[in-house]
């Protein structure tokens, strides 16, 4: 989500589907000869914020369009090949992570969700860790990534969901292990996916303006705003420094999620109708390699152990993966 764009056909006209015949493209350091991208499971709403377990378990969100369904976590085991389901009432999660702990952590959006960044417990139960700032409510936790010192850094637009807007900006924030929360971000406009490199300097950062806070209510006067991707430096205090604009969308619509691989480089599912899939970025914003899908994408992570090379993508209804020539990065693994 990161984030209901599902919606597209409200806003940016009809979702776009890929044609069959497209095939992943660009650097060889990064794809095998023949490569391709491989369905696993395609019987969801809604999929996001793919995620791997300490024992390489495949854990994605399967987000309900209806605030009357809460949503689920499924699990996927690469080794039987079976899809389970690990929560059956997610509290309308997006974006997922493991910390350095083994917690299962999420971002728990609005549409009568938990409006919360939350630990999902290994028997499914959802225990929120931050729900608020300043006293007031979130406005719909999207995504989050996990430092290897607990730290959290999530992204609160709002997409969907009736419920009142209490935080008049959508912004990043920290939360610190002791759970203080601090916002990170004042020249974003709408965050959507976040990520951190390799060496924890950098946060990057998805600007995904739609420009509606609900996309299940028709405006004609909606005005889209910046689709941009974008780099932080990281300070020491966990404060953020200049901004640093990688990729300009421009009116099409930008990136939803992102993972990072063990060189650097971004792994971001872009949502433009023209150009859809996972496009794979430098540090600076030079694209390197383009892996098509069928529907638009919104998520990706790599695999552990035997599974560090495979991408694994979160797209339409379904969940894929797809084989590659570099392993991933884990920013919560301790350094």
């Amino acid at each position: 989500m990161k984030c209901f764009l599902a919606f597209t056909c409200v806003l940016f006209a009809a979702v776009a589907v890929r044609t069959e015949d497209a095939k992943p493209s660009g650097s060889k350091k990064i794809l095998p000869k023949g490569a391709v991208l491989e369905e696993i499971w395609n019987e969801g709403e809604f999929t996001e914020g793919v995620a791997v377990a300490p024992d390489g378990g495949i854990y994605f969100s399967d987000i309900s369009f209806s605030a009357e369904k809460p949503g689920r976590i499924m699990k996927f085991n690469p080794k039987t090949g079976k899809v389970t389901v690990h929560c059956a009432d997610s509290k309308k999660s997006n974006g997922l992570m493991f910390d350095g702990k083994d917690r299962l952590l999420a971002a728990c959006g609005a549409h009568k969700g938990a409006q919360a960044v939350c630990e999902i417990t290994p028997d499914g139960k959802v225990r929120p860790i931050a729900g608020k700032y300043m006293g007031k409510r979130f406005n719909s936790p999207n995504d989050l990534v996990v430092l290897s010192d607990g730290t959290i850094y999530f992204s609160d637009p709002r997409y969907v969901g009736e419920e009142p807007i209490e935080i008049d900006h959508m912004s990043v924030y920290r939360v610190d292990p002791n759970g203080k929360v601090t916002r990170v971000t004042t020249d974003i406009q709408k965050p959507n996916g976040v990520n951190v490199s390799p060496d924890g300097k950098t946060l990057y950062v998805a600007e995904t303006n739609n420009g509606s806070t609900d996309v299940t209510k028709k405006d004609p006067n909606t005005k889209v705003g910046r689709m941009t991707l974008n780099a932080f430096p990281i300070k020491s205090d966990g404060s953020l420094g200049k901004k640093r604009t990688l990729v300009n969308f421009g009116k099409e619509v930008g990136t939803d999620g992102m993972t990072v691989d063990s060189k650097g480089n971004i792994y971001a599912a872009v949502r433009a109708d023209s150009k859809h899939g996972i496009i794979v970025y430098t540090s600076k914003g030079k694209e390197l390699a383009y892996i098509p899908t069928t529907e638009l994408p919104t998520n990706c992570c790599f695999g552990k152990g035997d599974d560090a090379k495979t991408l694994y993508v979160t797209s339409g209804k379904g969940l894929y993966r797809i084989k590659l020539n570099i392993e991933g990065n884990h920013s919560s693994a301790k350094k």
